[in-house]
Formats: C-alpha cells, sequence, structure tokens
C-alpha cells in the first residue's frame, strides 16, 4: 500500500494513535493457531529480551557528559545527528549486543536503541531545570523572593513561561536530597537514578525483515507479520518464524488512514497494540477567527463554556447563555480514592518502619497485601481521571461544533496553586487534569479543524464581561449582602451572574481579542497566548443585546377580562373529579386534609406506574393498597412537575397570596 496521504486543499496531515488487540495468530511455518495465551507468552519473550538491552544501555550512559553528547545534535565529526534515535546512538557508538548464547537480528537491537535513545533524549530537559534551580539556590526553599524567581527563570531555558509549580517541585525534591544526604545534589542523575524500562516492542524502529503491517480485504481489518522466538532464549535464527496476527481496527481509524507499525505490550496476559496511523483533517489556523468558544475551570462544576461571535464592527456578543460540566459525583469519588491511598501509604510505610526490611517478620504479609492494594487503588484513580478527562474534552468539542466555533480558548491554570480555601478544597483544586482534558481536548478538535488556544487567566473572575468593572461577589443572588464567591454583580452596568458564566465570556472576549498575539509554542505545537495587551483588552467586552420582543400585533381588540378580588388559590394542574367512581383510584387534586382517617378515593383505576400489589401472606396491607388501583403511603404515580410541562392557567387572576 503507498505510505503518502494524498491531502486536498485546505487539509493536513495528523497521525494519530488506537488502541488494537492481538487475540491470536497462525505460526507461518508450521500453520498452528496461537491462542491467545500463547501469543502473548511468545511475544513476552522478545519483550524481555528487548528490555534488558534497554535497561543496560540506559544505565550505561546516565550521565551529564552523554546525555549533553546527545542532545547536542553533532557527532564527533561535527556531522548532524539523525533523527531517529537509534541511527544517532550508532553514529556515536553507542552499542548493545544481546545476552551470550542469544542469537537476534539487527532489528531487536534497533528497537532496544530506539527506546534507549529516546529515554537519554528526554532527560536533557529535566537535567537543565535541575542544573538552573541548583545554581540559583534560594535562601529559603519554601518561599522564593521576585528577584530569586526572576533569576531562576533566567537560568531555566524557556523558564520565562515555564509554570511556577514545575519549579517548586523540583525545588522540594532537591531540598528533600539535601536533608537526607546533608549535601545538595550535583545534577539530576545524582538526584534521579536511571528510569525503569517499559516493557514494549517499538515496531516503529523496525523495517519489513522484522514486521510489515497492510490492510485486509475486509474492512476494518489489519493483518500485522512479525518474527517471534519460539523459546525464551534462542540459540539460532530457526528459533524465530513468522507469525501472521489479524487486527480488528477501531473505528475511530478512518478507512484511509495509513497504517503504521505499532507498539506492542503484554497487558494482563493479553497483547495490546498501539496502533499509530496519519489521517487527513482540515487544516486550523491562529488567526481570523469570528466564532469562539470560551471555557472557564472550576470545582464541582468542572467547565463551564461558551460561544461568542465577534462582528466586523469589533463588538462582541454572546450566543446563547452558556453550559456547565459538573461532575461532583465523580470528583468527590476521586476524592474519596485519593484520601484511602494517602491513608493506605501512610500506613505501608508505618508497617515498613516496623519491620525495617526484615522478611521473615510477622508484619511483612501485611505490608504486602497493602502495596497490592495501593496499586489497585492507583490504576482505579488513574483509570478514573482518564475517563473523566476524556468525557469532559469530548463535552467541549461537541460544544464547539454545535456554536460553529472554529477555536476554542482555555485559560491557563497550569501555574494555579490553590490557597486560602482549607486544605480539602486547596487539594481538590491542586489535583483536577485540567493538563490531561486539555490534552484531550487538542486531540478531538483536531479531527474538526477547530484550534484550541490557551489564553492568561489573569482578572477572569474578577472583572465584568460588559464594563471591566471589578466585581462584587456573593453566596446566591437571593442574598445580595452575604460574602461569597459564586455569584458576581457588577456594581457599574448593574450586570450579574454566575462567577463561573461571566469567565467564559471573559475568556473568550479576550481570545478573540488577542487573536494576533497567537504563537504556537515549537516543543509541543500547542497553540497559546502568552500575553495581555492592555490596548487590546480594553476591547475584551461582551457587548449586551437587547430582549427581543414578539412581532405579533398586540393592539387591543375586546374588552378586558375582569379579574376577581378574590382569587382562586394555585392548585395542581389536573383539575379534581367530581364525583368518585370506584373504590379506589386516582387521588384528588389539591390540599389532602390532615384530619381524615382514611385515604380519598379517586376517579378510575388506570393506573400502573409505581403502585403495589395487595399484600396477601403479610399482616400488613396498605390502606387503599389494590391491584392496580390505590396507593401506599410511600408510592408516588404522579408525575413530577418537570416531566410534563403545561402552560400556567392562572397567570392573569392577580396575586395569589
Amino acid at each position: 500500500m503507498s505510505r503518502k496521504l494524498p491531502l486536498a486543499e485546505g487539509e493536513t496531515s495528523r497521525t494519530a494513535c488506537a488502541r488494537g488487540l492481538l487475540r491470536t495468530g497462525v505460526d507461518e511455518r508450521t500453520g498452528q493457531l496461537l491462542s491467545a495465551a500463547v501469543l502473548a507468552e511468545r511475544v513476552g519473550w522478545c519483550v524481555s529480551l528487548v528490555s534488558g538491552m534497554v535497561s543496560a544501555l540506559t544505565v550505561e550512559h546516565w550521565n551529564t557528559a552523554d546525555v549533553d553528547t546527545l542532545a547536542a545534535g553533532e557527532d564527533a565529526g561535527g556531522r548532524k545527528l539523525p533523527s531517529n534515535a537509534w541511527m544517532a546512538l550508532r553514529r556515536l557508538g553507542w552499542t548493545v549486543a544481546p545476552p551470550e548464547g542469544v542469537k537476534a537480528n539487527d532489528r531487536i537491537v534497533r528497537m532496544a536503541q530506539e527506546q534507549a535513545g529516546r529515554a537519554l533524549r528526554s532527560a536533557k530537559w529535566r537535567a537543565d531545570l535541575t542544573a538552573g534551580v541548583l545554581t540559583t539556590w534560594p535562601g529559603d526553599p519554601a518561599r522564593r523572593t521576585a528577584d530569586e524567581w526572576d533569576a531562576v527563570r533566567e537560568a531555566v531555558p524557556g523558564g520565562q513561561f515555564l509554570p511556577s509549580s514545575v519549579i517548586k517541585s523540583r525545588t522540594r525534591q532537591t531540598a528533600s536530597f539535601n536533608a537526607k544526604n546533608g549535601r545538595m545534589p550535583v545534577d539530576v542523575f545524582e538526584l534521579e537514578g536511571a528510569p525503569r524500562t517499559a516493557r514494549m516492542l517499538l515496531l516503529s524502529a523496525c523495517d519489513g525483515q522484522q514486521a510489515t503491517i497492510e490492510r485486509a480485504d475486509e474492512p476494518g481489518r489489519a493483518l500485522l507479520r512479525l518474527q517471534l522466538p519460539t523459546r525464551p532464549d534462542p540459540a539460532s535464527y530457526k528459533d524465530w518464524t513468522w507469525v501472521a496476527c489479524p487486527i480488528s481496527l477501531p473505528p475511530t481509524i478512518p478507512a484511509g488512514a495509513v497504517l503504521h507499525l505499532p507498539t506492542l505490550r503484554i497487558h494482563r496476559d493479553r497483547v495490546r497494540a498501539d496502533l499509530a496511523y496519519t489521517h487527513a483533517v482540515p487544516k486550523t489556523s491562529r488567526t481570523g477567527h469570528t466564532i469562539a468558544l470560551g471555557v472557564d475551570w472550576g470545582l464541582n462544576t468542572l467547565l463551564s463554556a461558551g460561544a461568542a461571535r465577534l462582528h466586523d464592527d469589533g463588538q462582541i456578543t454572546a450566543l446563547g447563555s452558556g453550559g456547565q460540566f459538573r461532575a461532583a459525583g465523580v470528583l468527590a469519588k476521586q476524592h474519596r480514592l485519593r484520601r484511602l491511598s494517602e491513608h493506605l501509604h501512610a500506613k505501608t510505610d508505618h508497617y515498613q518502619r516496623l519491620t525495617g526490611g526484615d522478611k521473615q517478620y510477622s508484619l511483612t504479609a501485611r505490608h504486602t497485601v497493602l502495596s497490592d492494594e495501593i496499586r489497585h487503588v492507583c490504576d482505579r484513580r488513574s483509570h478514573l481521571n482518564d475517563a473523566l478527562a476524556w468525557a469532559a474534552a469530548r463535552w467541549t468539542v461537541d460544544q464547539a461544533i454545535t456554536a460553529s466555533a472554529t477555536v476554542i480558548y482555555v485559560e491557563d491554570l497550569r501555574s494555579m496553586e490553590a490557597r486560602g480555601m482549607g486544605r480539602t478544597v486547596n487539594t481538590r483544586l491542586s489535583q483536577q487534569v485540567r493538563g490531561q482534558i486539555v490534552d484531550h481536548m487538542r486531540h478531538l478538535a483536531a479531527e474538526a479543524g477547530i484550534a484550541v488556544v490557551t489564553v492568561p487567566a489573569r482578572n477572569t473572575s474578577k472583572h465584568c464581561p460588559q464594563c471591566l468593572t471589578p466585581l462584587r461577589h456573593r453566596k446566591a443572588p437571593d442574598r445580595p449582602t452575604a460574602p461569597g464567591w459564586k455569584w458576581a454583580l457588577c456594581p457599574s452596568c448593574r450586570w450579574q451572574g454566575d462567577r463561573d458564566q461571566g469567565a467564559w465570556r471573559r475568556i473568550a472576549a479576550r481570545g478573540l481579542t488577542h487573536q494576533t498575539k497567537t504563537v504556537t509554542d515549537r516543543a509541543s505545537g500547542a497553540m497559546v497566548i502568552r500575553t495581555v495587551v492592555d490596548k487590546l483588552e480594553t476591547r475584551a467586552v461582551i457587548t449586551a443585546t437587547a430582549d427581543k420582543t414578539s412581532r405579533n400585533d398586540r393592539s387591543k381588540t375586546g374588552p378586558t377580562r375582569p379579574r376577581t378580588t378574590r382569587p382562586t388559590p394555585r392548585r395542581r394542574r389536573t383539575p379534581s373529579p367530581t364525583r368518585p367512581t370506584g373504590p379506589a383510584g386516582k387521588r384528588p387534586e389539591g390540599h389532602a386534609h390532615t384530619d381524615r382517617t382514611r385515604l380519598p378515593r379517586a376517579a378510575h383505576r388506570h393506573q400502573g406506574v409505581t403502585t403495589i400489589s395487595t399484600p396477601t401472606a403479610s399482616r400488613h396491607r396498605p390502606r387503599g393498597a389494590a391491584l392496580g388501583a390505590g396507593f401506599h403511603l410511600h408510592a408516588h404515580a404522579t408525575p413530577q412537575r418537570w416531566a410534563i410541562p403545561s402552560p400556567d392557567t392562572t397567570s392573569d387572576m392577580g396575586s395569589l397570596s
């Protein structure tokens, strides 16, 4: 199949990844059908061989000199290093070989070099960050002064736009090393050991002599062919055979997408495949947007979003009242799991101190059980966060598609540190998966050609979206004098609304007026607005629109309807029956008197919702409980008021006090 993707005008290529599963395989030499367990075993032998070489190569070059040499991008002769990590390592002479007595082809060594080279390249950023923190070590590590913050940002590459939380976490790590060893670390390679080796096969580093993938004749199917060992320690090339594995492609992979060699990993005795593919998507632009979706972060109301339109005359108006993504239940469960994890960690540390590393101690078994439980709780938290992030991102992109928006503006809260709201609320705010949600949002928005841009979060909730006047925050709209933070009132233009509803208006308006200041980060490829310009900020206001009025002719054509001086009290919409027609049935409307000893009878017996049958064997017999008719004291058959809306027939009767 062709590896080139045809592109039309206004399209660009995009590489994404989807999950697949290898359920079976066929040994092409013997024709034997391999079950999922046998296939996982053979892939596991190959993974163990590769991960052993990766670990040896990473530990050997885990030092400042080698990492700097690899990051410099030039070899000893001054030639530019290739972009592929395995080719760069071979140019530098960093080789590795299988264990003695094991025979493997050169493509197996390639996968090991590629994985080790990626790990060593990623260490360069951490090394520079740690070096910048060490050279500008503050007098008080817990609280830097303004000058010390400026100094550390100058020492760190790209530190001007680096979140302060990243610098603080590296400072706490260094301070912990100092307290434990009585001295400062030399570099990050002393501060951190060599990273653990992930057990996986990077087939993308191979060619057709090790693995191939092609689409099958059936739609949604592909065939992966790769060489796998037939024993844990293959002694010759005869111990390697070709295995054909059919794959069911996920529906997220388009029919015209170009497939790439996947990454294989073992998960719960099954072979998982991370399927990479390239497909055509609409191009996104940094400027020229007229409809934007503003997104604001919250706690229980995780996201508040709404659309705004930029008109030709420069005015910005809101399109509707916006929406909210409420995840109070999921966040509460997340909070409970975090507290449980903290409790288990504290108990495990206590057992560790008591046992002192003695495996014969009686508490060692309990320590092992708690360690397994900690891993289980961590997996639950990870899966919950991932599901929440995907759900929130999908909701946001759907809102943008519905509003025909071409850009999503999200406030940048990477540096937010919750303070002054109590230990519980501060922790919940700090542990939200905002970065994960934005990453998923970019992934989903790219398929629809929608740009995702982060904007500064300064004063988005503090100033009025219509006049930029500082808002007065109150507890609720019906309590305008009670101090709070949820409800906002403007003392100038009299605008009032939910704090988050005002914030997304400010974010959308700020993004639309600062379009020309949008830049693309070279490292991540993300679009971002880094600074707020005062001149542009003065135009970032939402113009209030007049209420729509009816165009129908409302001229008076008859006499005014007389109003009684004693209006009827408001009752339920359905009138009560004139007289009962059976021994039991529907409950009458209006006020039920408390002095009645028997339940009132209703008009007919046609009731089927939440009624109960007549008990026969029990001594207790609910009053009025006939089969198919009547009510138990705790049954609710009348539909809720919001289930069947009906017109208000008493709106013209004056006061209903």
